[in-house]
């Protein structure tokens, strides 16, 4: 087996955008002063949201993704998924933010999550072939 040398780069990566999600999350707390939950704030729920949804996507993606890299699937593969599944969860959290029904959240939030979904799906099939 071969050590995923880049899908650590990339989890690293990654971890520290997560890291920032997290911050961003307690800044939101601390100025609204909640404790617990959202407190009723639809903006600091959206930031609750957008670092919930990067914990249940990202590590189920970087763990398929490792698998392939230590099977030894090809250096390109390996670095397209990642970079699809950095992109898409930088977009994400863009798009929540964005007005209803506007082409910046098609595009961000849309945009986002059909990277990620994707990555998913085409890691799960690669490692099923």
């Amino acid at each position: 087996m071969i050590f995923p040398a880049t899908t650590a780069f990339y989890a690293a990566l990654l971890a520290l955008f997560y890291l920032g999600l997290s911050g961003w999350v307690m800044a939101g707390r601390l100025s609204g002063n909640v404790l617990h939950g959202d407190g009723g704030d639809p903006d600091l729920q959206k930031r609750i949201r957008s670092q919930g949804n990067f914990g249940e996507y990202v590590p189920i993606a970087l763990i398929l993704i490792a698998l392939l890299e230590g099977r030894g699937a090809g250096h390109g593969t390996v670095q397209a998924l990642l970079i699809a599944l950095l992109i898409g969860r930088i977009l994400h959290p863009v798009g929540m933010f964005a007005p209803a029904n506007s082409p910046r959240q098609f595009a961000c939030r849309g945009g986002g999550i059909l990277l990620t979904f994707g990555t998913v799906l085409v890691a799960a099939v690669l490692l099923l072939v």
